[in-house]
């Protein structure tokens, strides 16, 4: 018998929050092709299978085992009134427990849907999800001093800068430097740092988005 297909969901007033599905493969690939342009000065250098969808149905794959086995938490974003339309991505990755309890954000929006506040949306449920039912601690996010949106965004959120970085990443061909941020859970208790993992299967689960 195979193993379940993890599921979560997630609402807000005009957003719906899920874990990738396999049906869904060919909207990530659109959605990336829509936004190539908007995202290459921010994100990591890509191949050119990132816009096809057989790259997607192998990322499905590893982003739900990476559920399941409590290292990371990959969200699409949809819109309520159209649930059939990628419009955004949110990922908690790099996720440690025990004394340091804390992960990596990074969040990306198709650049038709800015300006709406809809990313401060989804990253506060989001957010709340990772600090209520992951249990973690911290949440870091790094953004590169140009992009000033982003930077307003996290700092909207409560992430305070912590540090900057020289050289931190290879974006956009070159070493781009970064600023630090952290947001810390003020209700963290101590015992859950010898809990036991989530059962994400289990975790605030549904049928998932189906078409």
């Amino acid at each position: 018998m195979s193993e379940p297909v993890p599921t979560l969901q997630l609402e807000t007033e005009r957003l719906i929050l899920a874990l990738p599905q396999p049906e869904q493969v060919s909207q990530a690939a659109l959605f990336m092709e829509r936004n190539r342009a908007h995202f290459s000065p921010w994100a990591p250098p890509a191949t050119d299978d990132i816009y096809t969808d057989a790259y997607w149905a192998a990322q499905i794959t590893i982003l739900q085992s990476a559920f399941q086995n409590g290292h990371g938490v990959r969200l699409w974003i949809w819109a309520k009134n159209d649930p059939s339309h990628l419009i955004g991505t949110i990922g908690f990755s790099q996720i440690f427990r025990g004394p340091f309890c804390a992960c990596v954000l990074g969040y990306q929006l198709d650049q038709q849907f800015e300006g709406k506040g809809l990313m401060r949306e989804a990253l506060q449920s989001a957010m709340r999800y990772m600090f209520e039912e992951q249990k973690l601690h911290r949440i870091g996010a790094n953004y590169r001093p140009e992009n000033v949106r982003s930077g307003r965004l996290l700092a909207t959120l409560g992430f305070t800068i912590e540090g900057f970085a020289k050289d931190y990443l290879f974006i956009d061909n070159a070493w781009r430097d970064h600023v630090l941020t952290s947001h810390t859970h003020a209700a963290f208790q101590v015992e859950w740092l010898a809990a036991p993992l989530p059962h994400n299967i289990q975790s605030r689960s549904s049928s998932g988005l189906k078409f």
